[in-house]
Parts: structure tokens; sequence; C-alpha cells
């Protein structure tokens, strides 16, 4: 009463409405009315008013009242309504009624059981070749420093951010991708952490973009990451690891290829035609757009940026190169780009990934802090946008004001792989229900015991699923079909006598009357009679 600043009259006229009230619904509905804080007339609402002299006022018009008041209120204490309250609202007779968007925020995904099970499936499989490879797991919050993406070399995340200042006056963001949260993480212990790092994460990131099919402003990300080597010998071990995982679900070099390059090349080609250090990382931003606008109008913008239009051309022509022999013809005998990509398919072909490459100067990836070896993964069949990528990073931390430090990374997407699972029928039909038996109390009397049968599977580590409610048997055996559960343990008078329970295999159809004390050894595998049913 204080908090509403009631007068006491007011609140003990309400109260004794609501005592009036026979049904428990009604009087949950007269004070949700009566104490909703949206305004005056939500907060007081006249005993005399047609919902509260109405016997069988139902739960829609009261709810319906209760969104009127709430959006006239809102009108009147700030004179309009934001677009999110304005969409979705019908003025009808003078009331603002409120439909509520069912749909999550454009770019998102809601995870049911059935796509939730299948998510964790996939990154069951990242976390288990992650470990195959000796790599260990971190995490970092998902709300960060904006200035920790804020960098001026004109990449697309930076204008991509989820951004907002806190009530202290903090710029924070939505991560858009893990490499600077990680970064920073390895700056705040460089000091005791012990050399070489392999550590490997799942984050959710946020980007503001169009979104197209396997484009998404959220997506999970696998991401392996290796500190502290300096030579090649690190991004192979990351490609293994890769391919070690599109081989477990099923897809193989005929379905993905994965572009290689460095920024090497790039390098030694950019000073040759009169850019200038400071444009370096514009220029490869503009360059990393080959794959997604037409070559023109990537030379106009190399242009505009500065070059001349016969060393934009020039620029172009190289960067089209896809073997060593043209790669040797436009950097000298003692490139350094052509021994790093030269060495790093030969330990490629140790590892049998040899199928799995493809040399393509265009590739640079669109992140200014690249510095040399570049990788992605792409659809063979040219359907999808790209599947994965990653490179070497190894000046990332003086950007931070620390000392650099050699590292090597990747991010993996959730949302392609899915898209090119389903289109290619590998996805794993798994149920999204753990239970091994379902247990069902014949008679609701019997429900003691079912509870203590329950009990005694799951302290022996048998998931099970209790029927709650009285049901038909029919029933019961199709939610455990459903379940895909191997059995159903039935709880009946005579079995409650003799201390079993009936356990019908759902498998074959047979059943049997099995000792409680036995059951947990019987329902993993063990002995089984076979009895007919």
């Amino acid at each position: 009463r204080q908090r509403l600043s009631l007068p006491v009259s007011r609140f003990a006229e309400i109260a004794m409405h609501v005592a009036g009230m026979k049904a428990p619904r009604r009087r949950l509905q007269f004070a949700l009315l009566a104490f909703m804080p949206s305004g005056p007339t939500a907060l007081h609402p006249s005993p005399s008013h047609p919902v509260c002299k109405s016997r069988h006022a139902s739960g829609r018009r009261v709810l319906h009242l209760a969104e009127a008041n709430a959006g006239a209120a809102a009108v009147r204490d700030s004179g309009r309504t934001s677009a999110a309250v304005q969409q979705g609202q019908k003025v009808q007779a003078g009331t603002i009624q409120t439909q509520l968007d069912l749909q999550p925020p454009r770019g998102t995904r809601d995870f049911y059981p059935d796509d939730m099970v299948t998510r964790t499936w996939l990154f069951n499989e990242w976390r288990a070749v992650a470990a195959l490879h000796g790599f260990e797991e971190y995490d970092a919050p998902v709300l960060e420093s904006e200035e920790l993406y804020i960098r001026k070399a004109g990449e697309d995340v930076s204008q991509q951010l989820y951004n907002m200042e806190d009530r202290s006056g903090r710029r924070l963001s939505l991560r858009p991708e893990m490499t600077p949260s990680l970064a920073r993480m390895v700056l705040a212990k460089v000091n005791s952490l012990p050399l070489p790092l392999k550590w490997f994460s799942i984050p959710q990131c946020w980007r503001y973009e169009r979104t197209t099919r396997g484009r998404r402003r959220e997506h999970y990300q696998w991401n392996m990451d290796i500190w502290g080597v300096s030579e090649v010998q690190a991004e192979v071990e990351l490609l293994s690891a890769i391919v070690t995982f599109i081989r477990k679900v099923g897809l193989s070099a005929r379905d993905i290829g994965i572009k290689v390059s460095t920024r090497r090349v790039l390098g030694e080609l950019l000073p040759a035609l009169g850019v200038p250090p400071e444009r370096f990382a514009a220029t490869c931003v503009l360059v990393d757009k080959l794959d997604k606008l037409p070559t023109e109008e990537v030379r106009e913008a190399l242009i505009e940026q500065g070059l001349e239009p016969a060393a934009a051309q020039k620029l172009l022509e190289a960067l089209a190169v896809r073997n060593f022999d043209g790669l040797s013809a436009i950097l000298p005998p003692d490139s350094a780009a052509v021994a790093e990509i030269k060495k790093l398919f030969e330990l490629a072909k140790a590892y049998d990934l040899e199928e799995w490459l493809v040399l393509d100067l265009s590739v640079v990836r669109g992140l200014a802090y690249y510095t040399g070896v570049v990788f992605e993964g792409f659809d063979r069949s040219g359907e999808l946008r790209a599947i994965f990528g990653g490179g070497r990073y190894d000046a990332l931390l003086s950007t931070f004001g620390g000392k650099n430090l050699p590292a090597v990374g990747f991010g993996f997407g959730d949302a392609v792989i899915m898209e090119l699972l389903k289109s290619k029928q590998l996805l794993p039909k798994l149920a999204s229900s753990p239970a091994k038996v379902v247990v069902f109390p014949m008679q609701e009397d019997l429900r003691s015991s079912a509870v203590s049968v329950a009990a005694s599977l799951r302290s022996a580590g048998v998931p099970v699923d209790l029927v709650l409610e009285a049901k038909k048997l029919k029933w019961v055996f199709k939610h455990a079909d459903r379940l895909q559960a191997s059995f159903v343990a039935l709880i009946g008078t005579n079995e409650v006598e003799l201390g079993t329970v009936r356990l019908k295999r759902l498998a074959d159809g047979s059943q049997e009357d099995v000792p409680i004390a036995d059951l947990p050894q019987r329902v993993a595998g063990g002995l089984w009679l076979s009895v007919a049913p």
C-alpha cells in the first residue's frame, strides 16, 4: 500500500472486493489489475469497473484491459510510445491493445528441445576434436568494452556492433568476435601463462548485419587459437583440427575446400605499387571484398583510396594467381611470402591435408589485425558463404598497449555448417530427452511406489521420465516412443505386493517382472529373459 501510495480506505476497499470473489482465478485477475505498475488507471481501478462487476469476466478480457491501461499510461507519461511498443498495437474503440510478437528478434533464434539437442551434438563434436588436439577450454563475458572492437581500418565489424552506454557512462558492446577478448585475457596474465597456449572456446557472437542463408545477427562460433608459436606448424595444426571435425561429421574434400594465402604477399606487392604502410590494413579490407563485390567495384574503391588505375589493375591481376609458378613470377626469388606458403603446403601433405587446400591469393580476411597466413573454408558447390576462417595475428597485443606475441587462430560458425549438413542429410537423428526408462503408476494410489522406483534408477545413474499425471496406458507408450526411451516400467498393485516392476522393452515388445533391486542392472543392458508379452 505504501509503495503504491494508496490511502488506507482505498486499499481496504480493494481488498474487500478481492476477498468477496469466490473463484481464486478471478481474485488473481483483479489483483493484477489493481496493482499493475503501469499508470494511475491500472493502479487504482474502481471496484465498480465492469470487469469487477461481471461474474464471468474472462482472462482474455482482463488481460486486454490491463494492456489498454498500460498503453494509455505510456502515452500519458511520455506523450509518445517507442517503436517497440507501437509495433503490433491496434486502436479499437479508443483503446490500445498490444499484441506480443512471438518471434525472436530479427536474426536471432529460439532453441526448442529438438533444436537444442542438435546444437549440443555439434558443440560436443567441436569439444571432442579440440581435446584430441590437446586444447584447453576458456570463456569470456559476452559484454565487453566497446573500444576493444573499434579499429580504424574500415572493417565491417566496427560498423556492426550491438553497442550501448551503461548507467555509469561506459561504452559497451556485445562481442562480435572472440579474438579481442582472448587477447585481453592473455595480456592480463601474459607474464604468468605457460607458452605455448592452446585454447578453444564456443562463444555466442553478435553482429548487426543483413541476414541471409547461413548468416544471422547472432551465432555460435568454435574458436581455436595457439599463442607463442611463430612458425607455420601452428597453422597446420589448426587446419588438422578443422579437417578432423569435417571428416567426423561425414563431409569430405569434395564438399569443402580451404583457400590459403598469406598477407605477406600484399606486404611485398603494395609498397611497389605506391601504397604507404598506413594504408596497408585498409587496402586488405578492400581486397577481402573480392568474393562479395564485382571486381570492377573493388578496383574503383582501390583507386578512390589513392592507387593509380594501372597499379590497381596490376594488384587485381596478381591476386588472381592460383598456383606456385604464378606466385613465383610476381614475387622475387627470395620472397618470404613464397617460402612461408610453400612450407605450409609441405607440412599439410604430412598431415594428409593436401587435397583440402587451394592456393588463393585473394584471400586476405577482412580483419585488420591479421599479419601472415590466412585461410578460409568454402562450400565447393558455391551455394553458401564462407564456412570458417582464420589466420595469424602476431601484432594484436601491441594495439592494446602490450608487447606482441605470435598467435594464430580460427573461427568456425555454427550457422553455415548446419545448413551444409542439412543439405547433405548428414545431421544425426537425436532424441531430445535423455530418458531411458519411463516409469508409470497404473493407479494414483501407487504413485509413492513409482517415485521410489524412479529414485532408485536415478541414484544408479539411469535417466528416468516419471509420468506425473494420471494417464491412459496408450498415452504412456506413445509418450515413451516420442522420447525414444528404451523401457517402460509399469507399477501395478500385484507388482508392489511382490516387490517387482513390470518392465517392457520397447524395441521388441518383450516384458518381464523384475525385482526392484535388479532393475538398474537390467535396464543398463544386463541379462534379459526375453519373455513373450
